[in-house]
């Protein structure tokens, strides 16, 4: 991991490697198959082994990564068959979430956190980006009212965050998210849930697309 930044730590040495490994998963700078290096990356955070190796566990619980025998751990690959069976499953979970949601979510927050997205993706700052557009997708889910139904779709997200930083690094493919999540947007302030659900299915639709070309090599 490259250039880890300095900043205050959190509370535990495992939460801060958390953090830190989690980040250089879905920021790229750890891609699918890559190797995670524990003596190195030890060392680089000044850590022991012990938090690492916590850390490393609650990750592999979360699917980012992945521990083989005799080899360490890596971060997850997936197949095209694992993606579209996960973005299968998020549709059907999305839309229950987003139906329950759509006449209680605050919209003023939404379009703040929009705000925030186009404004880290003109900064090219596509960790900040990211995070944003998760916290856009999760404030509409947390709506709901629904707790168990957010945090499964939150399992899910986390199991292709390590793709979703390589969708963003094409700028056509940034540019079609803040088109698509201006859409959501307007159909939300008009009331027209099944125009909200079509832009959210059209969203997940074109990220597969993309992610599918990087996994065939294409």
């Amino acid at each position: 991991m490259e250039g880890a930044v300095e900043r205050r730590r959190p509370p535990t040495a495992q939460q801060f490697v958390l953090a830190e490994v989690r980040s250089a998963i879905t920021s790229g700078r750890l891609k699918p198959g890559a190797p995670i290096r524990q003596d190195a990356l030890a060392a680089r955070l000044d850590v022991s082994r012990v938090p690492l190796r916590e850390a490393l566990k609650t990750l592999e619980g979360e699917g980012l990564v992945e521990h083989k025998v005799h080899r360490g751990y890596f971060v997850t690959e997936l197949s095209l068959t694992d993606l579209r069976e996960i973005y299968r499953i998020r549709e059907l979970l999305e839309e229950e979430a987003v139906r329950r949601a759509a006449p209680h979510v605050d919209l003023t927050v939404l379009e703040d956190i929009q705000t925030e997205v186009e404004r880290t993706e003109a900064a090219g700052d596509l960790t900040a980006m990211t995070a944003a557009n998760r916290r856009f997708h999760f404030t509409l889910f947390e709506a709901s009212g629904m707790p168990r139904l957010t945090r499964l779709i939150s399992t899910l997200w986390d199991s292709t965050d390590a793709y979703r930083s390589l969708y963003y690094t094409q700028t056509p493919n940034r540019e079609r998210v803040l088109h698509e999540h201006r859409a959501v947007l307007t159909a939300l302030r008009a009331g027209d849930i099944d125009a909200a659900v079509r832009w959210l299915d059209e969203h997940r639709a074109h990220a597969v697309t993309a992610l599918e070309g990087v996994l065939d090599g294409g």
